[in-house]
């Protein structure tokens, strides 16, 4: 039964407190400038996402990396599994979803936890360049990855031979009631800032499809997600974007290797993100459910390296030699 019982993230007394954990890397972990080379990719509805690439000199294997809400190829964790894939001699292409790379995107749409389609764009276009390909994705990303690996809309690259989560929540609407709780307050006012900003911005773009009526009714994401993100990309409110783009009915299907690290300290996730009945039935889909963590955390005290890191590239790497 592939459930994997590892328990290798001890972390120090202050990181066992998962908020600490969520936070610490957020605002203190040291982040190297990376000698990105950015791209631009021009999309079936004319519009764009950027996607900045570290290049290695010997290899044709490539790590796709997919952020979290309002994050971006700088984001802490991103910048991390960049440098450790790129010391492992992997290319790598941080995907910046539509209107995070610094530049709004063109069109009204932007992006949400369901949106596989400039993913599969993306593998369209580079998948025929490289030998082997590895997803993986934070959060938001997570889910995007989780989803396009496993509900079966788009046939998968060939040379696509495994994909990695963390600290994903699965089920969106069960992670949104989370969100509620006046312990994630905090996180909540920080994404409802950047996305409302961006609403806005859109509005003037799209003065006639998009109305400012709702901005004072929003002080959740669960109202962000029933006001904008709902109706902004087809969905008939909140509750059927979450059943439509949550990643869990899909994954007893997902057919080749993935692995899912969720903390049992994430604020983050409902109880229904930790799916051992899945893991147990499906030889495809590994489970990592740390005691401690907190959401996208993982963290350690002078490492270059998070514990995070080093399982998801041992884990690509095993891969990469049976392949």
């Amino acid at each position: 039964m592939p459930i994997i019982d590892h328990q290798d993230y001890k972390p120090s007394i202050i990181f066992r407190q998962g908020h600490i954990n969520t936070l610490f890397p957020y605002i203190f972990r040291i982040k190297p400038k990376l000698p990105y080379s950015r791209k631009r990719y021009t999309t079936p509805d004319a519009d764009f996402y950027d996607v900045d690439w570290l290049l290695a000199d010997h290899t044709r294997n490539l790590v796709v990396l997919l952020h979290g809400l309002e994050g971006s190829s700088a984001s802490q964790y991103i910048n991390g599994m960049s440098r450790i894939m790129a010391a492992c001699d992997f290319n790598v292409a941080a995907i910046n979803f539509r209107s995070c790379s610094g530049e709004m995107n063109k069109n009204k749409v932007m992006y949400h936890s369901g949106f596989t389609q400039d993913l599969h764009h993306f593998l369209s276009i580079e998948a025929p360049n490289f030998d082997n390909i590895y997803l993986c994705g934070f959060s938001l990303g997570g889910n995007v990855v989780m989803k396009y690996s496993s509900d079966g809309k788009y046939q998968l690259p060939n040379n696509l031979k495994a994909v990695a989560g963390i600290s994903v929540p699965i089920d969106l609407q069960g992670g949104s009631h989370e969100l509620k709780k006046w312990s994630n307050r905090m996180y909540e006012k920080n994404f409802l800032g950047t996305l409302l900003k961006k609403i806005k911005k859109k509005h003037r773009l799209f003065p006639d499809e998009i109305s400012l009526d709702h901005i004072k009714k929003v002080k959740t994401l669960w109202d962000f997600d029933e006001y904008y993100t709902a109706s902004l990309h087809g969905f008939k409110n909140a509750e059927d974007y979450y059943r439509q783009c949550s990643s869990l009915p899909f994954l007893n299907s997902m057919p080749l290797p993935a692995l899912l690290i969720n903390s049992l300290d994430d604020s983050f996730l409902a109880p229904t993100a930790y799916p051992y009945a899945i893991a147990a039935e499906n030889p495809n889909f590994h489970l990592l459910t740390p005691r401690h963590g907190g959401h996208v955390g993982f963290a350690t005290f002078r490492a270059e390296f998070y514990w995070t890191e080093l399982i998801v590239k041992d884990f690509f790497m095993n891969i990469e030699t049976q392949s």
